[in-house]
């Protein structure tokens, strides 16, 4: 239906939607307050008295929606609701950050810079503009998390009012919705704006699923409603009875999760089993709300029968949100499950309004809360600048929807984790120091590897060593945000060791063979090696990589005949233009496909159902006549792959071979001289990117011999570290073999 409104009718609209706004705060507004609203009110109206949204409407009834929510929804105070009304004012019109701080001070200016999306970037960083926006605004997250709870209600009604935008459009911003907003209003505690934000991008990205459900919900209201009706009435005999004030609330799941339940148990609609919620919000009788609710607990349980697995208790330890409540799963009338969860009125405000409820019960010397908590773990992962903008976004999301497990330290001190962590995460989690040092872990008093993932309830003591450094492999089981990024950034320091001394190296063979090292000279062989800087160059020549018979190679095909001096003349003219300047980054070159935990390399084909390249994340699927074939994790048929054939399913990824790391096994004998095990493993332990895997060594009068298992990355490496050993006094035979 096309817009139709005079000026006259627009101008009262305004008004009465201005009026609406002040009447629906959830604090209470001082004179200055109001003001102060007023204020930035009548320079929002002015600034964007010129646009209109795409619905035809005056652009001004955004900002005061987005107000709106952020007044109701979120329960903030003036100053957000102030910034909310002048969120786009930078962005879309003549005034700038400095204008608004002028006018209203550095707070509500920062909040608006925070707000302001970046236009354009530099083409060479070759950056995606939506992650450096992404970047930018979570920047400011810990400086002031009210830029991005307004962010979220920005969203929120731009995904309410998004039907008049192009198909393409909606699908874009829809897709973003579910991968970083919902999940960070999931994550600030904001329970009502996320289910709303995933059902509406659950309604732009899988339109058709979306209606399906809608229409079956639809179909099945009345009988809902007379259900919840019986088990309400059951329920209210019994809570009548201890004297209890209270409120039940009925409802049918949301339609994402819904969704979720059909996709993760490959299960129809009418299979889901749990559709059904009750919340009980109750008025405690007595300053311990907590023993209400498990009195609330045994009321229910007495009528309906509860399912024991899914008994959740956030009230003796709360979520990393600050959510409380009691879940737990019932047998209803005709053996329906329900989903009953118990509320405190604070608890349910927390729930409905996280961050600012918060604040508002939080007295004295009460310890932080949980979100604070987690701005606080969230400040190292925000300032590391070394990644960029894609794989910072991607990190940052790690933090968000992942569901907890709580694990004790040794002293019985309670700590909260992702579900799926390994102890490598939690050591990450005591310290960065504690992590990089880490040799292994005791769970529950059995010694585990640093990849044993953890479950609730596990006590774990971290082992450390001081000749302990992280390798590559640590990033396959580390799932949270913060190890990633120490164990990334601690690679990167033995990356520029290993690159300093691969420059010295060249530097000396390419003497040995009378060539200059000068520029010229390292963009030839960057060029020819197929690499993009001579940081890689340099660090594949550290490492081994790159041997003696390669560069001879180079040498030769420098000196051979006229052809190839203009053909190799014009190769490191067009490299040279697309060189950038060295970076301390060896770039990847996912020139191989290896399977399972022990990396083997297996013939395979790539599946054409989702046409996987190299780099992409993938996994094998070993078929009955064809061999394996290789498939993207976001296959379209990924999820019914490892549903029913999971027996089938093998890891894999795709790597570049010069930094992939080898088995070898060395034999070594000679005489039994005080420590010499000790000399031979500081050796191995003093080598780069060389890790011992197993020892077994025997001594027998006077002699020892045994054998140790290595991983390197080439066998030049290991030769190198063979004369080595050779050289410890004692040490008589030292040979690779082929088993332990």
């Amino acid at each position: 239906m096309d817009y139709t409104a005079t000026v006259e009718e627009e101008n009262k609209e305004i008004a009465n939607r201005y009026k609406d706004l002040l009447k629906g705060t959830y604090e209470v507004l001082s004179k200055e307050d109001k003001e102060l609203i007023r204020k930035a009110f009548d320079l929002a109206v002015e600034a964007h008295s010129s646009q209109r949204r795409k619905t035809g409407e005056p652009y001004i009834y955004h900002p005061i929606a987005v107000a709106k929510i952020v007044a109701m929804e979120i329960g903030l105070g003036a100053t957000s609701i102030a910034s909310a009304l002048l969120h786009d004012v930078v962005e879309d019109t003549k005034y700038t950050v400095e204008d608004i701080e002028q006018m209203f001070g550095t707070t509500i200016a920062r909040i608006v810079s925070g707000l302001t999306k970046i236009s354009r970037l530099n083409k060479e960083k070759n950056a995606s503009i939506q992650a450096e926006n992404f970047r930018k605004m979570l920047l400011t997250l810990y400086d002031d998390v009210r830029v991005i709870l307004i962010k979220i209600a920005d969203r929120l009604h731009n995904m309410q009012t998004m039907d008049a935008m192009p198909d393409d459009k909606q699908v874009k911003i829809a897709s973003e919705t579910l991968y970083i907003y919902a999940p960070l209003a999931h994550r600030l505690g904001l329970y009502n704006i996320k289910t709303e934000l995933e059902d509406l991008g659950l309604k732009y990205t899988e339109p058709d699923v979306y209606n399906e459900i809608e229409n079956k919900i639809k179909e099945s209201k009345q009988d809902q409603q007379k259900y919840l009706q019986r088990f309400t009435d059951t329920l209210k005999s019994g809570l009548d009875k201890e004297n209890f004030s209270y409120e039940i609330k009925g409802r049918f799941k949301s339609i994402y999760s819904i969704r979720k339940k059909m996709r993760t148990q490959n299960v129809t609609f009418d299979e889901v089993y749990d559709k059904y919620a009750i919340r009980i919000i109750y008025y405690p009788s007595s300053n311990d709300d907590k023993f209400d609710a498990w009195k609330i607990y045994t009321i229910v349980t007495d009528y309906f029968k509860p399912n024991p697995t899914r008994l959740r208790d956030w009230i003796s330890q709360p979520k990393s949100t600050g959510y409380e409540a009691l879940h737990i799963t019932v047998v209803g009338p005709d053996a329906e499950w329900v989903e009953v969860q118990i509320r405190s009125e604070r608890m349910n405000e927390i729930a409905e309004k996280g961050y600012a409820a918060h604040f508002k019960y939080k007295q004295g010397d009460q310890k932080e809360s949980g979100l604070e908590n987690w701005l606080n773990k969230l400040k190292e992962t925000l300032e590391s600048q070394s990644l960029n903008a894609v794989d910072f976004v991607e990190d940052f999301k790690l933090n968000l929807y992942s569901k907890e497990i709580y694990v004790f330290t040794p002293k019985g001190d309670l700590k909260s984790l992702p579900k799926d962590a390994s102890a490598l995460d939690f050591a990450f989690s005591i310290h960065t120091d504690v992590g990089l040092k880490c040799r292994g872990a005791k769970v529950n008093g059995k010694l585990v590897p640093l990849s044993h993932i953890l479950k609730s309830g596990d006590q774990i003591e971290v082992i450390t060593s001081s000749a302990n450094k992280p390798n590559s492999r640590w990033l396959d089981f580390v799932i949270t945000a913060r190890a990633k990024t120490k164990i990334r950034a601690a690679l990167k320091d033995d990356e520029k060791q290993v690159a300093e001394e691969g420059k010295a190296v060249l530097m000396r063979k390419l003497r040995h063979l009378k060539i200059n090292f000068d520029d010229k000279v390292i963009n030839e062989l960057v060029a020819y090696f197929k690499l993009r800087t001579s940081f890689d160059l340099f660090y594949r020549f550290g490492n081994g990589a790159i041997d003696n018979t390669q560069l001879k190679a180079f040498v030769a095909q420098r000196n051979g005949a006229i052809v190839n001096f203009f053909k190799s003349k014009l190769r490191r003219s067009n490299s040279a233009k697309d060189i950038p300047e060295a970076t301390d980054e060896v770039s990847p070159k996912y020139d191989a496909l290896v399977f399972g935990k022990e990396e083997e390399k297996l013939d395979y084909k790539l599946s054409k159902c989702c046409n996987p390249i190299a780099g992409d994340k993938v996994f094998g699927f070993v078929t009955i006549n064809d061999g394996i074939k290789v498939h993207k994790k976001n296959c379209p048929n990924a999820i019914s792959l490892q549903s029913n054939y999971a027996y089938r399913i093998m890891s894999a990824k795709w790597i570049d071979s010069t930094k992939q790391d080898f088995k070898a096994i060395l034999h070594i004998a000679g005489l039994d001289n005080q420590g010499i095990v000790n000399n031979v493993t500081r050796i191995i332990s003093n080598n780069m990117s060389v890790f011992i895997n197993s020892i077994n060594i025997t001594g027998d009068e006077g002699f020892f011999d045994g054998k140790i298992s290595l991983s390197v990355k080439n066998s030049a490496q290991l030769n190198k570290l063979i004369k080595k050993i050779q050289k410890v006094e004692g040490v008589k035979k030292v040979e690779r073999v082929n088993t332990l």
